[in-house]
């Protein structure tokens, strides 16, 4: 079964001012919202739509720093393990 994939995402900061609009998501969507998105907007909100009417525009407010992806799950493990097996030689 193909992924879900919407064609505009918008994230609204603190103060209702969009940061973010495009048509690629600032976030992984492979993960829950309510890990991924307070570390790119804290305390903001995201709204995705299959609509991408405003979305030719591309609005990124975003610090450079929280946009960047997080790893993967699994990613996070490996390198937790590589981290403790460096520190045990």
């Amino acid at each position: 079964m193909p992924a879900a994939q919407a064609a505009c995402y918008v994230v609204y900061g603190p103060d209702q001012q969009v940061v973010y609009r495009a048509q690629h998501p600032p976030v992984d969507m492979s993960r829950p919202l309510h890990e991924t998105l307070p570390r790119v907007a804290p305390g903001g909100s995201m709204v995705f739509s299959l609509d991408n009417f405003g979305c030719e525009l591309t609005v990124n407010r975003l610090p450079l720093k929280a946009s960047a992806k997080a790893p993967a799950r699994g990613a996070r493990k490996n390198q937790r393990k590589a981290a403790a097996a460096g520190a045990a030689s």
